[in-house]
């Protein structure tokens, strides 16, 4: 994905990316505050908060999501049964370089990797690291989470601190929503797989989600074919408005 946010431009409208996360989102709301207009959502004047709402209005009147059958949430609840316990206890240490405007992310994440490399060959300097690097609160106590349960993070770091069953430093960064995190697992206790029943809708609802994110793409991607758009190459996949 590329762009200026300067010479964006949606159906000859200029594209205004300030406050956005990055041009490529702005330029799917002004591709989606244009749809609501069309049809009648909203005026051509209306503020932000009103574009924000009609948008809300628009995918939900014209993405039909089916939900997850009964079959679908029982297959996939055999096949990841372990994904599906109660009681896990990890206790983990990280340093976070967070993720900030300004900060380019390919400098970020080459930060965060020369860490990894110095805290891997060094790791009784870990904590002294984490004092001097992280940018979470944790850092003034040398990384220190505690102790953590399912539930307790966010998706992308329970997915990673819970997936395997390692300990000690794991050897690849763990991308977050917050930035890019350097994790040490000190400690793990298992606990019991739950009962299908007991899952079912967090099972279903994850599903769901899932087929959201599809469809939401693909409205995007056909809006997008049915625009004329400049300064910018448009890949639903990769927006965070949509993730």
């Amino acid at each position: 994905m590329s762009g200026n946010s300067e010479n964006v431009s949606i159906n000859g409208v200029p594209v205004d990316s300030a406050g956005s996360p990055s041009p490529a989102v702005a330029a799917v709301r002004e591709l989606l505050r244009q749809r609501a207009v069309d049809t009648g959502l909203i005026g051509a004047a209306d503020g932000d908060e009103a574009v924000t709402a009609a948008i809300d209005q628009l995918l939900d009147r014209e993405v039909r999501v089916p939900s997850a059958s009964a079959d679908e949430c029982r297959r996939y609840y055999d096949s990841n049964r372990e994904s599906f316990r109660s009681g896990d206890l990890v206790f983990v240490r990280h340093i976070l370089f967070q993720v900030t405007p300004g900060i380019p992310l390919d400098r970020l994440r080459r930060k965060a990797e020369r860490t990894l490399a110095a805290v891997s060959t060094a790791p009784e300097k870990f904590e002294n690291f984490a004092r001097t690097l992280s940018n979470c609160p944790s850092g003034q106590h040398g990384g220190n989470l505690g102790q953590i349960g399912r539930g307790e993070t966010v998706p992308e770091f329970e997915q990673t601190v819970f997936g395997h069953g390692s300990i000690g430093i794991l050897p690849h960064l763990v991308k977050t929503r917050y930035g890019f995190h350097i994790v040490v697992i000190d400690r793990r206790v298992d606990g019991t797989v739950l009962a299908f029943e007991a899952v079912r809708e967090r099972i279903a609802a994850m599903l769901t989600a899932r087929v959201q994110q599809t469809a939401l793409r693909q409205y995007v991607s056909l809006l997008a074919g049915q625009a004329e758009i400049r300064g910018i190459d448009l890949d639903p996949a990769a927006v965070p408005l949509l993730q």
